[in-house]
């Protein structure tokens, strides 16, 4: 009754050790094999490394031919100097005056530019004359072309003695009676170009020897009718332009 399972152990034992006992002999040839693969994968990894870096060399060398060139096709760009800063020009005065309702204000007295000589004068405004007047001498009439012309001086502005000859057709010839003759006194007439402030106008002026005057012009109704009215109570209301300034300066009668 006990034989039969003893028997039976001892057959199962020996067929585990058939199965999984490996033979003491066949281990140092399993080692040399795992050597021999470990040895073949570290040489595939060095190489394979080598050839990485190898490739890599490559690259930058292609990289760095690729530069070279386009650094000597290409000028690098040069920047322009800084220009040097300009001062904003300053605004040349165009000369004033107020006006109410489109007429000129005008003080007693103002500066007078007379254009072709290119002199300023001192002005008085005076609404009791008539025709306005300028200090003249030397008048002489004289004939152009069919027509009656005047050749007369006027007076150098702060040049004592000095005199500039002007010449003007003739307009027209009044009788003017002064206070202190007995006779009336016929005086030429001619058209002037002239200006007071900002304001340009062409005129009649009468030629008359003012040397007993104090002022070389006289502004009257002619000029002052439509086109300006005076505050009584002021002087030099108005102001001439520089560039009038400018050529009253230099004597230029452009």
């Amino acid at each position: 009754m006990f034989v039969i399972p003893t028997m039976a152990l001892v057959i199962t034992g020996c067929s585990a050790d058939r199965y999984f006992m490996v033979p003491k002999h066949n281990m140092e040839d399993l080692r040399t094999s795992v050597q021999t693969q470990r040895a073949t994968q570290v040489t595939m990894e060095n190489n394979a490394t080598v050839r990485h870096e190898q490739l890599l060399h490559k690259s930058d060398a292609a990289t760095q031919t690729i530069l070279d060139a386009i650094a000597t096709q290409v000028e690098r760009p040069v920047c322009p100097p800084a220009a040097a800063p300009v001062c904003p020009a300053v605004a040349e005065n165009q000369g004033r005056a107020d006006r109410l309702k489109g007429k000129v204000i005008v003080g007693e007295i103002e500066k007078f530019y007379l254009a072709g000589p290119g002199h300023i004068y001192t002005a008085r405004i005076d609404s009791g004359a008539e025709t306005s007047s300028i200090h003249a001498r030397n008048v002489k009439r004289f004939e152009r072309d069919g027509s009656n012309w005047v050749r007369f001086e006027v007076p150098v502005p702060g040049a004592d003695g000095e005199w500039v000859t002007m010449e003007r057709e003739i307009s027209r010839r009044v009788r003017v009676i002064q206070a202190s003759a007995e006779e009336a006194e016929r005086r030429v007439v001619v058209e002037l170009q002239f200006a007071i402030g900002d304001h340009q106008q062409v005129a009649e002026f009468t030629l008359a020897d003012r040397a007993n005057l104090t002022y070389e012009v006289l502004i009257g109704r002619n000029v002052l009718r439509d086109v300006m009215l005076i505050d009584v109570g002021k002087e030099y209301a108005t102001e001439l332009p520089d560039s009038y300034r400018r050529q009253a300066v230099n004597g230029d009668d452009s």
